[in-house]
């Protein structure tokens, strides 16, 4: 065979990436998903938005990259206990012994460092721990960490503003994509593998193993899928984001399988595959590696849109109260948070995640379509 028959046999995959090349929507929406996702697991490993929770600013602080900022006000105030403006500040917490006077009364010692002082040195009656100190002693030593004492420095305004408690609304956004995103992906995974294997087996035996699994795909596709995610959370209780990478990896498997199965109908008696069935290749060969690389593109753009799908639904989810626990932040929670900040003018929490959320799904369905035409077989000639 001659070099240039060899340069004309282009395996499917890099005919994909050379029709994807010549897409510039496509490639600019690949960019802005890598590049997402890149933050995203710096997010995740903590070189970003670690300290989101942080208390930096002052309540609703402005942002600045919006003019919005007082160019007059100074850029740092300190909490004070005298003068107090609610409707700059968080309420400072003292927080103060219950104990500590009747402890004093009965002639008690109760900080912690001179009672330990006192019970090496004098074993007296009156050397007796206050139960609670510790445990006071940890909460305003987290307390001076998050800057909620007062005398703490305060920013009056951020590049994106802060959220009531003065924590950075550009933090919160990138760790609450962080959520979002990771939790959709992973439940895109789980129900491309449900779908995957399902469809497989039943597009390949038929008989009752296709009985079965089309029994079970009428009885997901009957209920309404909002009902569905509501009752399995309820089935499940606690909020966690494994939770919800299960409810939504239950609800969202049955397109995957419908175009599973089809494919495997089709594949099933094409010539290569009764060649393979000719040399002695298991069945289960042929499924796995004769039949599914060449239905690799289905999967791999169902897993694209289910992965938009599951984005969309988690911060629905969350919005609703039954996705991230109440630690916890993503873009659903935001938007739940920013109802409250519009009702006083406060609107740029809200910009930020409806913000980042519109240009990351944007940015994978456009990317979508452009995998869905590069790997369609039927545009050789492109």
């Amino acid at each position: 065979m001659s070099s240039a028959a060899l340069r004309g046999s282009e395996g499917a995959w890099r005919l994909a990436w050379r029709r994807l090349r010549r897409d510039r929507v496509g490639l600019v929406s690949l960019a802005l998903v890598v590049a997402s996702l890149l933050l995203v697991a710096a997010s995740a490993i903590g070189l970003l938005a670690g300290d989101w929770q942080r208390e930096v600013a002052v309540g609703h602080a402005p942002p600045s990259l919006f003019g919005m900022a007082d160019p007059a006000a100074p850029r740092t105030v300190k909490l004070s206990a005298t003068r107090w403006d609610p409707q700059l500040l968080p309420t400072p917490v003292d927080i103060v012994d219950p104990l500590a006077e009747s402890l004093r009364e009965l002639g008690i010692e109760t900080d912690p460092v001179r009672l330990r002082l006192l019970a090496d040195t004098v074993p007296t009656p009156t050397a007796i721990l206050d139960p609670i100190a510790d445990d006071l002693q940890a909460a305003r030593a987290e307390q001076a960490g998050s800057g909620t004492q007062a005398g703490a420095e305060r920013f009056t305004s951020l590049a994106l503003g802060a959220d009531k408690w003065g924590r950075d609304v550009a933090a919160k956004t990138l760790k609450g994509a962080q959520t979002s995103i990771l939790v959709g992906l992973a439940a895109a995974l789980v129900a491309t593998l449900i779908g995957t294997v399902l469809g497989a087996l039943a597009g390949w035996f038929g008989g009752v193993v296709d009985d079965l699994a089309n029994w079970f795909y009428s009885v997901f596709t009957s209920v309404p899928t909002i009902l569905l995610v509501l009752a399995i959370a309820a089935v499940l209780g606690q909020r966690s984001l494994a939770n919800v990478v299960v409810i939504l990896g239950l609800t969202t498997w049955t397109g995957v399988f419908r175009l599973v199965r089809a494919e495997y109908l089709k594949h099933k008696t094409r010539e290569y595959v009764r060649a393979a069935d000719a040399i002695g290749a298991s069945a289960w060969r042929r499924i796995a590696v004769h039949v599914f690389p060449n239905i690799s593109h289905v999967v791999l753009v169902q897993f694209s849109l289910l992965a938009v799908s599951c984005i969309k639904s988690e911060v629905i989810l969350s919005f609703l109260g039954f996705g991230v626990p109440v630690d916890g932040v993503s873009w659903g929670t935001m938007l739940t948070e920013a109802q409250n900040d519009l009702l006083i003018g406060k609107w740029w929490q809200l910009a930020s995640a409806t913000a980042a959320m519109s240009v990351f799904v944007t940015a994978l369905s456009l990317l979508t379509d452009a995998l869905r035409d590069a790997l369609d077989p039927r545009l050789k000639g492109r």
